[in-house]
Order: C-alpha cells, then structure tokens, then sequence
C-alpha cells in the first residue's frame, strides 16, 4: 500500500492548465483570467479570488490536464484589519464523487475569513477516475503548501488547521492520523514542510471504511469496489489516533441518515483514549449536508443545527488559534 507521501515523490504525469474552473457564487458568473508569473501559472477568479495549482508544472498521478486532473486551492483572505495569521484548508464533501462546493466550501469559506482566518478552499480529485492515495496526497500538498507560503500570506505556520465535510472529513481526519514531518533535503520547499494539520473541524465526517458504519459510496470512490482488508483498515481513522493527533472539534447529529453517527462517536472516543483534545457536538436530530445549517432560499435552517458556527468559534478562541499573530507587523 502506498503511504500518503508518495505522491509528493512520485514522478508527475499531466501539466497543469493555466485556467482552473472555478464555482461562483449563485448571482454572479466566474470570469477566469489566467496570467503567468515566472514559469508558475496563476488564475485570478472572479470577485478577485486567487486559484493556485498545488504543484507547478504537473499533478502526480495525473491522467490528463482538464480541469478535474488539476488539483488547486482558491484563496479566502481576511480583511487585512481583521487577520489574525491562523488559516484553515477546507475540504468540501460529495462522496469522493463530487464536491458540494458552495455549501460545504465557499459559504464555510466566507465565514472563516469573516473571523480573519486567511482560508483555502481545496478542489481534491475525485472518483472514479482517482483513487486512493491520489485524494490523500491533494490534501497533504495542500496544507505543506499552505506552510511553505506562510510568510506570503502572513500566516503562522503552527496555526494551519483543516475543516472537512462528510468525505471531506474523512480526508481531513486521514491526514490527521497520517502525517508526515516532511522531507528536510527536498529541492522543492513545499515539499519541506509537514503535512500535520495543527487542528481538525469535522462536520459529519465519514470516519470509518470497514462495515457496518462506512458510506459506500465514498469507500467505493475512493477505494473501488474490493478493497483489501489492509486497505480498510489503514484508511479508518478511528484506528490510528495517536497521542500526536491535532485537537479536534467533531458536529454530527445521531439521526443522520447517510454517514452514520457511530463514525464520529468512535473517532472522539479515540481522541479521548488518546489524551488527544476534542469537543463533539452530538445533536439528537438532523440530517445531513446541512453545511453552516443557515436559512437560504427561503427556507430556515435547522434551529439546533445552526448553533455549532458559534460553539465552534468558542473553541477556536478558547485554543487560542483565532489570537493575534504575534510575528504579524
């Protein structure tokens, strides 16, 4: 089985195309203007969002250069009056099939950013074309580059976190049991940098791949349809929490009828028998994609549901990580 650093090894096949597609907001149409700076394509979004390619010239694994080969970030930033140096790469969910962009990316996105959290909102690759480790390897580039840009964007780089969705979730929580500290020699300083998220928000995740409680539709996305036994159980991260396993903040709701509850009880008890920091918000009713749980289109959200933005908020100022940026001018 390949470990998650593989890719960021690997040889690359595929270049990078110079425009990334990007979901707009609902009333407004995404206008793509690609530039380049150096040898590094750069796409400028619309509402003067910024798309960076996580790797420079091709992605590992690649299978062709449209627009779902390519696995990139589009930048959150924070009024500058507001920012605060922590930062937060958010996965959307959608079964490893799909991304549920605007509810579980864009909208948690502007939220973050509205606490001056710099964000980075991850467009993983995805099923059935891409498999594991591809998605897992995504993601860790893309907290390592988040680190390895921190001067950049002015961040501290001991305050990189990861917010994931459903099977976003379980990459976040995969890359939270999984990590590595980086490769020291590499000639690429992305590649320097650890993969570690320095906190983990899961919001229904997946947790598990065994039976009863994985999702089948996210396992078999991710892993086909006969994984091996050893595959399943490396990628259930219940298994392989750690003392070292960054605090987490978990939201799910006990009737959830798509990712059973039973993944997240089993992951915060993990965390607890770990020593490992966790607050988990076990509602009794819900569904689940709620996202943020706020009214749209009319339609309210769930009144319970709508509280965790909040207690979530609490938690992250209680850890100290939406604190003043000590090394900001």
């Amino acid at each position: 089985m390949l470990p998650l650093s593989v890719l960021s090894r690997s040889g690359c096949a595929g270049l990078l195309a110079s425009v990334c597609l990007i979901s707009a907001p609902a009333a407004a149409k995404s206008s793509i203007h690609p530039s380049v700076q150096g040898s590094r394509p750069i796409a400028t979004c619309a509402a003067g969002q910024e798309c960076e390619p996580l790797w420079p010239d091709a992605a590992p694994g690649a299978l062709g250069n449209a627009p779902a080969d390519l696995p990139f970030l589009t930048v959150y930033p924070p009024d500058p009056a507001k920012a605060n140096g922590a930062a937060v790469v958010i996965c959307p969910g959608g079964a490893y099939g799909m991304l549920a962009r605007r509810k579980e990316g864009v909208e948690p996105a502007q939220w973050l950013a509205s606490l001056g959290v710099h964000v980075f909102l991850l467009d993983y690759r995805l099923g059935p074309a891409y498999h594991y480790p591809i998605p897992m390897g995504d993601a860790g580039r893309a907290v390592r580059w988040v680190r390895a840009n921190a001067d950049r964007f002015r961040l501290d780089p001991g305050r990189v976190g990861m917010l994931g969705f459903s099977a976003g979730g379980h990459l976040a929580a995969t890359l939270a049991t999984r990590f590595d500290q980086g490769q020291s020699q590499s000639p690429d300083p992305v590649e320097r940098q650890s993969d570690r998220p320095d906190f983990q928000i899961l919001i229904y995740p997946v947790i598990s791949m065994e039976a009863p409680y994985t999702h089948r539709a996210s396992r078999t996305n991710l892993l086909g349809r006969n994984p091996a036994a050893a595959v399943l159980d490396s990628l259930s991260a219940e298994k392989h929490v750690t003392a070292r396993t960054p605090p987490a903040f978990i939201v799910h709701a006990e009737s959830d009828p798509v990712v059973a509850f039973a993944n997240s009880r089993a992951y915060a008890d993990a965390l607890r028998q770990a020593g490992v920091p966790v607050e988990f918000l076990a509602f009794v009713e819900g569904t689940h994609a709620f996202g943020l749980a706020a009214e749209r289109n009319g339609e309210p959200g769930q009144a319970q549901l709508s509280t965790w933005p909040a207690q979530c908020v609490k938690w992250l100022e209680s850890r100290g990580l939406l604190a003043p940026y000590s090394r900001l001018p």
